[in-house]
């Protein structure tokens, strides 16, 4: 009992610390509001306000069509130049597509010829490239096939494809970019905060008061682990409730009992790993270098970026010693699929085991830093 006692005080020290420090709950009120806001709705998995020109030189009723449905809000409205300004206006990154409707183009059609519509990309946007030109042809296609039919009638094929999507029917890419920006705020803050917290300690000189003191390594190592992962989960649930659930409107379909329980797990985890970085280092300027080898990883193989099945097969292994890989796993089953425990109990445990694996290393490290320093 004495030993719990003893962490529970020497925790609300580092509570206060944390606090005291204006400089850092800034930074955790920054990352877990505007930055997770910022990174969810930063990236766009359609074309939104693409800048787009049309080269008309058929003045014709179907150029005319073609250019009226290209509108907001994928589009911004169609600006009319000419040839000539086509080059300087594409090096200009005045627009981003420009199409070029041929002379004669309605009669050619009308003729039942295979005119030709040049569509003219600035690919350094490759993924809003990519979908705007799909988007472009579709929409040429579809204006021409209503030209000549004189109706919207679509071809009767001998399959119909019926496309039903399961826990995200709209294809919502916010949804997913909210949660991945939120697990990747808590495994960099709490890893940070952590490794910052032993480093501060042995900067301003008090470790050797703990060291003096009637105190063990899992005690002082334990006390900062769960005073900054109070506080991150802390701000992890009101992130959840004010900016993921409130303002970006991500609804969560499982339990959130059950996703609280399943960050605690990830924040010793997580905490683990800051206190083995900041065993290793010995200035925050190392503990800074090493946080850049270990935090890239982390985010980027962590399956949010992407699935790890798309990731290169000697990667994936690899990806497995990560307990981010498997909180993604659990934290999307459990949000968007509402899968319960006896779903994700295996993600549950592999975090358990790999926080154990970190925790025990950076016990060991931490003695062996006491042992030298006595």
């Amino acid at each position: 009992m004495k030993t719990w006692i003893n962490i529970f005080w020497l925790g609300t020290k580092e509570l206060r610390s944390v606090f005291s420090d204006v400089v850092m709950v800034m930074l955790i009120i920054y990352s877990f509001s505007l930055a997770i806001y910022s990174q969810a709705t930063a990236t766009s998995e359609s074309v939104n306000n693409a800048s787009i020109a049309i080269v008309d030189e058929d003045h014709s009723t179907l150029s005319r069509a073609i250019a009226n449905a290209l509108y907001p809000p994928y589009f911004k409205t169609p600006v009319l130049i000419s040839a000539d300004e086509v080059d300087a206006s594409m090096d200009l990154d005045r627009f981003m597509f420009v199409v070029e409707i041929p002379p004669m183009f309605e009669e050619d059609v009308r003729r039942g010829r295979q005119p030709s519509v040049q569509i003219n990309i600035d690919a350094t946007a490759v993924t809003q490239a990519s979908l705007g030109n799909s988007y472009i042809q579709n929409i040429i296609v579809d204006e021409v096939n209503h030209f000549i039919n004189r109706s919207d009638e679509t071809t009767a094929y001998p399959v119909t494809l019926v496309q039903r999507r399961a826990f995200n029917p709209n294809g919502t890419g916010m949804w997913f970019g909210a949660m991945n920006a939120l697990i990747n705020q808590i495994s960099m803050i709490t890893i940070i905060l952590t490794g910052a917290a032993l480093l501060r300690e042995r900067e301003h000189g008090t470790i050797e008061h703990l060291l003096v003191m009637p105190l063990s390594s899992f005690q002082i190592v334990m006390s900062k682990v769960w005073a900054n992962g109070l506080i991150i989960l802390v701000a992890f649930s009101l992130s959840m409730l004010f900016v993921v659930e409130t303002i970006l409107d991500v609804p969560i379909s499982g339990s959130r009992l059950l996703l609280v329980g399943g960050t605690t797990l990830y924040l010793f985890a997580a905490a683990a790993i800051g206190i083995f970085l900041g065993t290793i280092a010995r200035t925050m300027a190392q503990f800074a270098l090493l946080m850049i080898m270990v935090i890239i990883p982390i985010t980027m193989l962590s399956g949010g970026l992407t699935p790890i099945e798309s990731q290169p097969e000697i990667i994936q292994p690899v990806t497995w010693f990560l307990p981010s890989r498997h909180y993604m796993s659990f934290a999307q089953a459990v949000v968007f699929r509402g899968a319960d425990i006896t779903i994700i109990w295996p993600q549950l445990l592999t975090i358990i085991a790999l926080g154990g694996i970190f925790f025990s290393a950076s016990l060991a490290l931490f003695r062996r830093s006491i042992a030298v320093s006595r």
